[in-house]
């Protein structure tokens, strides 16, 4: 009798506003849960958490995949994880000049509000967004250029 290498896989979608961003069977998720990374693999008990911003790590075989991920939520159900985000970009589709500009922007709101201020924690969550797109263009461009 034959044996076949048979892996268990759980189906990733990730859906934003605008489009279904990912859709695929992956072999295991790191989502950047409220408080701390989650790793997610088949047939992981059910469950809801709310998402911050950070990188999402998708694993495939021998690739692992980063995407940008705003605030959100994560369902798991066995075989299924949903992610809402509020954006959701793979490396390739971050405009690494415009987040350098969103950067930028956000750093001279906060160098002139104070700390409390409504205005100072939009500007905050909007340099963690740009930090966190940087942060996955970065690590994709190294992955790149090591290929060369």
């Amino acid at each position: 009798m034959e044996r076949r290498d048979v892996r268990a896989r759980i189906h990733l979608d990730v859906v934003t506003p605008q489009k279904i961003e990912f859709s695929k069977e992956v072999d295991m998720v790191v989502a950047p849960g409220y408080d701390g990374y989650l790793g997610i693999l088949p047939s992981h008990i059910p469950m809801m958490t709310r998402l911050r911003i950070g990188t999402l790590k998708i694993y495939d075989g021998e690739e692992e995949i980063n995407m940008a991920v705003s605030e959100g939520y994560m369902e798991v159900t066995g075989e299924n994880i949903i992610i809402l985000a509020e954006a959701a970009e793979l490396p390739e589709e971050i405009d690494v000049e415009r987040a350098l500009a969103a950067k930028r922007r956000a750093e001279e709101r906060l160098a002139a509000l104070a700390a409390w201020d409504v205005k100072a924690l939009k500007a905050q969550a909007s340099l963690q967004r740009a930090l966190n797109r940087l942060k996955v263009a970065g690590k994709a461009k190294n992955k790149f250029a090591e290929r060369e």
